[in-house]
């Protein structure tokens, strides 16, 4: 272990047998991760066993003192999140690696998941030398907007509750309308986007007086109206709308909803939290405790945020730099995703590729996975070796174009399905088991 100053503390471990790679791990949420908390261990043994030099960071900061983005009143600790920690922990884990094995590694290798994910574009926009392979997963490139969503979204669960009881109805009303416009009635919704979905026409609405699970009042649907529209400021989009299919329940028989969007319980959800924090430490730091979630107004706020987009989002389309030195890029997105909108991860790919033309597929690639949830579960195929696509492209050239990705339940693979590099999507051949990959091939939408 060692620490860059001022706080940013990192780990690298090396193992006995090296493949001569030297890969990173990305954080989850606001960071501040202990280096020797469970899911880092569990990282850095894969990594080990693998033959990789495996590096990871705080990002400068300590959750256990500082909790959620409370570190972000100090600006330097802010920008170490935002960025500079990456590219330091890159800089000292390859030196250090050199340094123990007599040679400098051969590849770098950058992998992270949810905010590793926005670290993961980060690094390809503002530090293309860094990594010869990035995977990019469920990123929260657009962070400010994914904020300014969940406060919109809590202003209106608080003037209008959708009960957790009634997202079994919502969910069986979407899929029964948006499950087979594919062509196939499977349990997965292919493309959220192709679905017409329309609270205020397709809900069931409880009579007067008789509000009951299987109904929805006029105030409901009208929170649902909010969830699912854009978010708009002065008349502009500045972020998508909510796409359909995290409504329904996954493995452990919750909703992709629970614990994000809604509760059972009275606590405040995990997008309420995030949402509070950030206004209060990141955006408005200055004001009197920062701002009140409940007094966030989309029209008067949006442009205050400019400073901290321009820090803390990965949004440049601009990838030159990263593609001139033949970096290659995998990400990945669950269309079911409930805490990020997976809507941002395709806006930002078709950015890149109005910036940079067609010939973007030579080192960037997306994969949207239907039916996954955040970083995996859900009732989607949310189980591939991405890390592996990756090393192929860009050792081999072997550029990913269908991907195998499975379901397990228990143990168990119950069903596998290809992911395939946007914007084509998987396809039934007509015969053969829905459940089996072979069976389905990638096809223009």
């Amino acid at each position: 272990m060692g620490q860059i100053l001022p706080e940013i503390r990192f780990e690298i471990a090396l193992p006995t047998t090296w493949n001569r790679r030297f890969m990173m791990t990305g954080n989850g949420g606001f960071a501040g991760d202990s280096l020797d908390s469970p899911q880092r261990l569990l990282l850095r043994s894969i990594a080990m066993k693998r033959g990789f030099a495996a590096a990871v960071t705080n990002t400068g900061h300590d959750n256990r003192d500082e909790r959620l983005a409370t570190f972000a009143v100090n600006r330097q600790k802010l920008l170490d999140y935002a960025f500079r920690s990456l590219h330091v922990t890159a800089d000292a884990g390859k030196k250090i690696t050199g340094a123990y094995y007599g040679v400098e590694p051969a590849k770098s290798y950058f992998v992270g998941c949810s905010t590793g994910g926005r670290q993961a574009l980060m690094i390809s926009q503002r530090y293309p030398d860094d990594f010869d392979g990035i995977v990019a997963g469920a990123p929260v490139l657009n962070f400010s907007g994914t904020m300014s969503s969940y406060a919109c979204t809590a202003q209106a669960l608080a003037a209008a509750p959708v009960p957790y009881s009634k997202l079994t109805t919502l969910a069986e009303r979407i899929y029964s309308l948006c499950d087979d416009k594919d062509g196939l009635k499977d349990g997965l919704i292919d493309d959220p986007r192709r679905c017409n979905f329309q609270p205020a026409r397709d809900l069931p609405r409880c009579d007067a007086g008789g509000d009951k699970p299987s109904c929805f009042t006029l105030a409901e649907i009208g929170t649902l109206e909010k969830i699912y529209g854009d978010l708009k400021s002065q008349g502009k989009r500045v972020f998508p709308g909510w796409p359909v299919s995290a409504e329904i329940a996954g493995a452990d028989g919750r909703s992709g909803w629970d614990g994000w969007i809604v509760r059972e319980t009275p606590e405040k959800t995990t997008s309420y939290n995030f949402g509070e924090s950030f206004f209060r430490y990141m955006a408005f730091p200055r004001k009197e405790q920062g701002m009140d979630l409940r007094a966030f107004d989309i029209d008067k706020d949006t442009p205050k945020l400019e400073w901290i987009h321009r820090i803390l989002d990965a949004t440049d389309p601009n990838l030159a730099a990263f593609r001139d030195r033949k970096g290659k890029m995998l990400m990945y997105f669950g269309w079911a995703d409930p805490a990020l909108n997976a809507q941002m991860g395709v806006d930002y790919y078709e950015s890149v590729v109005k910036e940079l033309g067609p010939q973007t597929t030579d080192f960037f690639r997306l994969f949207m996975q239907p039916g996954v949830f955040h970083c995996g579960g859900g009732v989607g195929p949310g189980n591939f070796e991405p890390l592996l696509e990756v090393v192929n492209w860009a050792e081999q050239g072997k550029a990913p174009d269908r991907i195998v990705a499975s379901r397990i339940l228990n143990g168990k693979t119950v069903r596998t399905r290809p992911l395939c590099a946007y914007p084509q999507v998987a396809r039934y051949k007509g015969s053969g088991s829905i459940d089996e990959a072979e069976n389905f091939r990638c096809a223009a939408p």
